[in-house]
């Protein structure tokens, strides 16, 4: 299980990697590839109600203690019980350990030799697999401090996180010469659908007090080529100083394939879902100096999505595309149902499920905004001129 170290590979490569779709099907194949079997996943409750959990009394610094697995920094899942104040219990001995809190709700659940976790029961992928050493599960120190601690208690990165977004940049993936998925059955194109998706999420989120700006307002690409176009709608958020960048899609793969996923940038030194170690791994990007927003948005997006639309839940994905690398704002790219799917598709060809998509994204967002608006009052209610002192600011 040791993971082979980042090759001397020329960076052109990395480019290359970068300059592939801006959506990606659930393997990291072609998009056209058929996906891994999934497992079956638990119902999903109704949207959490958002409550910032008191600080431990432990200093947020604190590093964890870390057992070295497979050239990998682990951290046992009880240690994460103890910093939270939950309960570890196996669901299955030595498989499945689940973390509740005092009232018996299940906060964390993992698998081992899982990629993935759930996070009350929502699927979110990590960098790294969970493994069973001496009758204890651990996960990956990174994925604790970028995925599992920002969704638990974000309090302990309440320095780090943004104020609630006030102008908001929605992308509708592919457009012009570029159709991006093809139903032919249906003769649906995926660069209609995404536009029509994001001119409805445009009005309600425009009627809740945000300002709104659209990478493209009708049926043309922004630039010629798959990069420069790409390029061209973060350029779009970046120059007009966005505070939440989000492009809509619908994916691809097999015709059976149904469901939800939506991706966030990957943190530094971490493997994307579905990929391998590459030349772009240890490489930061733009987009990694939010990787705590990030996350939180995008767990906001999926778990809103999900829940509305009834969809099975593919996960809360890392990725590093275009669209995902260079926004200096929280971003995500949702793939809110398969086009290839005749059943998802025949839902999406009416204008009634896309309002739903539509309704469900502007809801992800306000959850997300509220998330934040609790870890930084506004000094009105507080009567302080700033919320957090730059002093209290937490180090991962």
């Amino acid at each position: 299980m040791a993971r082979p170290r980042a090759s001397n590979l020329p960076f052109i490569l990395a480019g290359l990697l970068l300059a592939g779709g801006c959506s990606a099907p659930a393997t990291g194949q072609s998009r056209s590839a058929a996906p891994a079997v999934e497992t079956v996943v638990p119902a999903v409750p109704p949207p959490r109600a958002v409550v910032v959990v008191p600080p431990p009394a432990a200093p947020v610094s604190r590093l964890w203690p870390v057992k070295r697995l497979y050239d990998v920094d682990y951290v046992d899942v009880q240690a994460i019980a103890e910093r939270f104040r939950l309960k570890a219990s196996w669901v299955t001995s030595g498989r499945v350990m689940q973390l509740a809190d005092a009232s018996g709700r299940v906060r964390l659940k993992f698998e081992n030799r899982d990629r993935s976790f759930y996070s009350e029961g929502i699927r979110v992928f990590m960098g790294e697999t969970t493994v069973l050493s001496q009758g204890s599960l651990y996960v990956s120190r990174i994925d604790v401090i970028k995925t599992i601690v920002p969704l638990v208690q974000p309090v302990e990165y309440a320095g780090l996180l943004p104020g609630p977004p006030r102008l908001i940049v929605l992308d509708a993936g592919h457009g012009g010469a570029d159709p991006g998925t093809r139903n032919l059955v249906m003769h649906l194109d995926e660069k209609n659908l995404t536009l029509d998706v994001v001119q409805r999420l445009k009005k309600l989120l425009e009627v809740r007090g945000y300002r709104v700006i659209l990478t493209r307002n009708d049926d043309t690409k922004l630039a010629a080529g798959q990069r420069p176009d790409l390029e061209e709608r973060d350029a779009v958020a970046n120059r007009a100083k966005a505070d939440l960048f989000l492009s809509v899609h619908f994916n691809s793969a097999v015709a059976t394939v149904t469901g939800t996923e939506t991706y966030v940038m990957t943190p530094q030194s971490e493997i994307s879902t579905g990929e391998a170690r590459d030349a772009t791994v240890d490489k930061a990007f733009p987009g990694n100096r939010l990787d705590f927003a990030n996350i939180i948005l995008g767990y906001h997006l999926h778990r809103s999505l999900v829940t509305a639309l009834n969809s099975t839940d593919r996960g809360c994905k890392r990725g590093r595309r275009l669209v995902l690398c260079f926004p200096e704002c929280p971003a995500a790219l949702v793939e809110a149902a398969y086009l290839s799917n005749n059943t998802d598709a025949s839902r999406l060809a009416t204008p009634a499920f896309r309002q739903r998509i539509a309704q469900a994204l502007a809801d992800g967002i306000d959850d997300y905004s509220a998330e934040l608006a609790a870890l930084h009052p506004s000094p009105s209610s507080t009567g302080e001129s700033r919320p957090v002192p730059a002093a209290s600011k937490p180090h991962p």
